[in-house]
């Protein structure tokens, strides 16, 4: 989710620990590499679906396949987003909170994803 991880960007950036932004934190620094993939995937994912449809191409599997990845993508983002809060990505005080469960919803309507999982794997396997 695009907003958690800017928001994750600019609490990490004022939030300090060990005499400096926690954003300098190596650590950190691997969480926003592993977000910002995931982010970049998912949109990736969702444009090779909409240029299938486009194209008049069948666009099941790649449609289920940016679904799914998506919508787990966007609750892994907004999870990060809440630890790197930490104690305070818990609290309505911030709106990562929010966003985490926002994102979860996403993983249940419009098909779970173990029903975007079976999709993909009937379209690769059968």
């Amino acid at each position: 989710d695009v907003d958690a991880f800017d928001e994750a960007k600019a609490y990490a950036a004022d939030r300090e620990q060990f005499g400096g932004p926690i954003a300098e934190i190596e650590a950190i620094r691997h969480k926003f590499a592993e977000m910002a993939t995931q982010l970049q995937a998912s949109r990736l994912l969702v444009r090779e679906a909409a240029r299938k449809e486009d194209a008049g191409e069948d666009n099941r599997i790649a449609a289920s396949m940016a679904k799914y990845f998506a919508s787990e993508a966007a609750v892994d983002v907004t999870n990060e987003a809440v630890q790197i809060h930490g104690g305070y990505g818990y609290t309505s005080e911030f709106d990562v909170e929010r966003f985490y469960r926002d994102s979860k919803i996403t993983t249940i309507y419009e098909g779970t994803s173990e029903i975007q999982r079976e999709i993909v794997a009937r379209g690769v396997l059968d």
